[in-house]
């Protein structure tokens, strides 16, 4: 988390607690991993402190990946999501804010390729089968980690002189007001990130995003 390469475990602690606060029977967290799930989890960090607040934490499995009707695939018409994504109540989508070689930035679109499965590789070209996806499986809430951006080198990261303190979190229930609003934190604009104009222009925006006026909280 130092080098903000995954999402702080201290905020997926955090929201674990509010989740059970708020009276959920339980919290379940997962990703598809790129590298060795096991490896992943624990240097993350995210393991440790998500079951300490009383989350389950687990791998995925292959078996558990099913292929899903697209309603708004455009090049992809169907592709293996994680089934444990449509057995919740609600999807809380953590992200962490940071650089990436071939789509420039990952923010909360791009994250949901954690619960995809497949040739995932083949989702970067173009990355309109990345929204192809997502149009289908946009979660209930999604909070931005850019407390520490990674702006270069992404998405491994490894150098803490391409990581930006910037101490702020984004949340919305739109993905895609949340991801234009951390646009502003890389100094890029719409039209910079294919992937998510793309978004926009298939209407997967919630709100009105010419008239997007976020409420702005300071915390301690």
């Amino acid at each position: 988390p130092e080098y903000a390469a995954n999402t702080n475990p201290e905020l997926v602690e955090a929201v674990v607690k509010s989740c059970l606060e708020a009276g959920a029977k339980e919290v379940k967290i997962f990703d598809n991993t790129c590298n060795n799930a096991q490896r992943c989890y624990i240097n993350s960090g995210i393991q440790d402190k998500a079951e300490a607040a009383g989350a389950k934490v687990y791998h995925v499995q292959e078996d558990r990946f099913k292929s899903i009707k697209l309603t708004k695939g455009e090049i992809l018409k169907e592709w293996p999501v994680y089934q444990d994504y449509f057995e919740v109540n609600k999807v809380i989508n953590l992200p962490i804010a940071k650089h990436h070689g071939l789509a420039t930035v990952t923010l909360g679109l791009k994250n949901l390729m954690g619960v995809m499965g497949g040739n995932r590789g083949e989702l970067h070209s173009p990355f309109r089968k990345l929204i192809d996806v997502v149009a289908d499986i946009l979660p209930t809430l999604t909070i931005i980690d850019a407390y520490r951006m990674l702006v270069d080198h992404g998405p491994r990261g490894g150098d803490l002189a391409d990581v930006k303190l910037t101490k702020t979190l984004i949340a919305s229930p739109c993905t895609v007001a949340a991801d234009v609003t951390a646009l502003e934190l890389f100094g890029h604009q719409i039209k910079d990130i294919p992937h998510i104009a793309d978004a926009i222009d298939r209407g997967l925006a919630k709100v009105d995003l010419k008239n997007l006026k976020p409420l702005k909280l300071k915390l301690g």
